[in-house]
């Protein structure tokens, strides 16, 4: 018999595969728990869009391998990864019956470790939102409270950890698309630095080297095992993340040294930052502090970030636009940018008239905000800063709707924090801190210079040991 909700959510991915080891528990009875979840959740809210249930239950019954997550249920974002087998419609109804014919190097390692892949969870058209709201696939809510939205674009896999579907599940991050639905909904989320994850066997980078591929998860400790068993240099890589001089695992459980911590609670752009977030921020550098940190408020970290909302805007344009006219080809279909969301369409469009010397531009942008950062981080240790300048969105309220223009000032206004370390690869993370006066949950924001995952991870451990979220959850979903 499958376990009950409430005993399959005692357990981080770590505790459930310790249950699988010492044959408390069987992979199989695990996927039945997983599959009774989504069933019993999914109607309401919709974060599994392809289940390959089948495909699951062939794995495990072929054997698993003996890894650190052996029998874990697991769900991948249904945006840029492939899974042999497994339909890659990347939230738009131009890919709707893509299946990929190979695994992906992530997938590849997944699996090794003994993850068992059974299905896709919703994100919005080609990413391209903090609203998890596709067309072609509807509405995701939020757990904690179904009138809201759980955030984007990773908004599938963070409602199904949320709501204890998953322990963890795959997110990417080009803007912030991991970390802004942790914060939405009170979960750890974590972007490694650049190429510390691969994104073989055939791209090396996303949208110009911002989009990152990681976790969302409830537990510090099973995001860093993940990123031990998924990082590394593929073949045929062009360049890494610097080496680690040990596990991220291990880093955890050890509590930093003193740290210099730059804090801001301004948006960069200049855009309100609600007061429920800006008090958390502030609740989370006394917390700091009283841990043995130094905490210094700044002005800002020194780039532009007026600049920098635009040159996103002109590389995630180009990099869609291909992808578009391949699948137009592939199809037989005369104009497939026609078939895409409204602002998608827009924006594709735009992209299609950009110049080799607007891409360009916009790449120098992404240096120069490096180079930025890369100054900050010789002053000060950590960034810390508030996720989001909003509250989780109510549904409709950030959909890819409307002109593109407004919609990317919507889209920059709710999320101006975080790109800036897409732009420069440094590592970053959401880590929960709280509620807001309605309830929602809130995150606070901190990021290193490039490489510093593991002065993140045992940053992230002390504050889980200082002020654990594990038992923080929503109350009101069926049992």
């Amino acid at each position: 018999m499958p376990m009950t909700f409430e005993e399959y959510q005692r357990y981080d991915a770590l505790g459930l595969a310790e249950l699988v080891q010492t044959k408390a528990v069987t992979p199989l009875e695990l996927l039945e728990t997983a599959v009774a979840c989504i069933e019993a959740l999914d109607p309401v809210l919709n974060t599994v869009v392809h289940r390959h249930i089948d495909l699951a239950a062939e794995a495990i019954a072929a054997g698993l391998p003996d890894g650190p997550f052996s029998g874990v249920p697991f769900l991948i974002k249904n945006t840029g990864f492939e899974v042999k087998d497994m339909i890659l419609s990347t939230g738009s109804s131009l890919f709707v019956d893509a299946v990929s014919n190979r695994d992906g190097t992530l997938a590849g390692r997944y699996k090794a470790a003994g993850l068992v892949i059974l299905g896709k969870s919703n994100t919005p058209e080609f990413a391209l939102s903090f609203a998890t709201e596709p067309a072609a696939f509807g509405v995701t809510r939020n757990p904690w409270n179904t009138d809201h939205g759980p955030g984007g674009s990773s908004g599938g896999s963070a409602a199904a950890v949320a709501a204890g579907i998953m322990p963890m599940a795959n997110a990417s991050d080009g803007a912030g698309s991991t970390r802004l639905p942790a914060s939405h909904c009170g979960l750890f989320g974590f972007k490694p630095s650049r190429m510390r994850n691969p994104l073989g066997p055939v791209a090396v980078e996303g949208i110009a080297g911002m989009s990152t591929p990681h976790a969302l998860s409830w537990t510090v400790r099973d995001n860093a095992a993940l990123l031990d068993i998924s990082s590394g240099q593929d073949i045929g890589d062009a360049y890494a993340a610097p080496a680690t001089g040990g596990t991220f695992l291990e880093a955890v459980s050890r509590d930093p040294r003193p740290l210099h911590i730059g804090l801001t609670l301004a948006s960069p752009l200049g855009t309100p930052v609600h007061p429920d977030i800006v008090n958390s921020t502030e609740e989370a550098a006394r917390m700091l502090e009283s841990l043995g940190h130094h905490v210094e408020l700044v002005d800002d970290a020194g780039y532009d970030a007026h600049a920098l909302k635009a040159a996103w805007r002109v590389i995630a344009g180009v990099n869609v636009a291909p992808a578009v006219l391949a699948r137009g080809r592939q199809l037989g279909l005369a104009d497939p940018v026609s078939e895409l969301e409204p602002v998608n369409a827009q924006w594709v469009r735009e992209g299609l008239q950009r110049s080799g010397v607007e891409y360009l531009s916009a790449v120098n942008q992404l240096h120069q905000t490096a180079r930025a950062l890369g100054r900050f981080f010789k002053r000060y240790d950590v960034l810390l800063s508030p996720v989001t300048g909003e509250l989780a969105p109510l549904i409709g309220e950030m959909a890819s709707s409307g002109d593109l223009d407004g919609f990317y000032d919507r889209f920059w206004s709710h999320g101006p924090f975080t790109c800036a370390f897409n732009a420069s690869g440094c590592p970053a993370m959401s880590v929960p801190f709280g509620q807001s006066q309605s309830g929602l949950p809130i995150g606070v924001h901190l990021g290193a210079a490039f490489g510093g995952e593991e002065l993140l991870f045992s940053l992230a451990g002390q504050i889980e040991r200082a002020r654990p979220w594990f038992h923080r959850r929503p109350g009101h979903l069926p049992a």
